[in-house]
């Protein structure tokens, strides 16, 4: 990688600079280095459809290919240091659930929000990639 350049885990791990006055990342260079990490961990992500390129909140499907998904969306924001960091939490109450109630949730969302991301993970483990985001429960 020439110098200067970070790779997708460095940018999605980046973190508040010591002075405090960091911005969080914009949605669409996050889902772009986030479906570039799954790809480069051999998990296939693809975007289904495409939010507000600086603030869209940002779903996380995770089909695990056998009729079950695993479904992840924006934790509420803290009032700490912590909320210029995207946190993720389960969307449903079973997880993993069936697919097709995953989907019907993401077009409630999107009938209700019209700049959501979502992108779509394939892979039969159920690897999300969302361990250092997901909101403590």
């Amino acid at each position: 990688m020439p110098p200067g350049r970070r790779g997708p885990r460095a940018m999605l791990s980046r973190k508040p600079s010591a002075l405090g006055s960091s911005m969080r990342l914009k949605s669409e260079l996050w889902v772009k280095a986030y479906i570039r990490r799954c790809r480069l961990d051999g998990a296939d992500a693809l975007l289904v459809r495409r939010g507000d390129a600086d603030a869209g909140a940002i779903y996380i499907k995770v089909s695990r290919l056998d009729g079950t998904a695993l479904l992840y969306g924006p934790a509420p924001a803290g009032l700490d240091a912590a909320r210029e960091e995207r946190r993720w939490q389960p969307c449903l109450k079973q997880q993993p659930a069936a697919e097709a109630e995953a989907d019907a949730y993401l077009a409630r969302q999107a009938g209700f929000d019209t700049d959501i991301w979502i992108v779509a993970v394939e892979d039969r483990a159920g690897r999300h990639f969302l361990d250092d985001w997901l909101a403590a429960g």
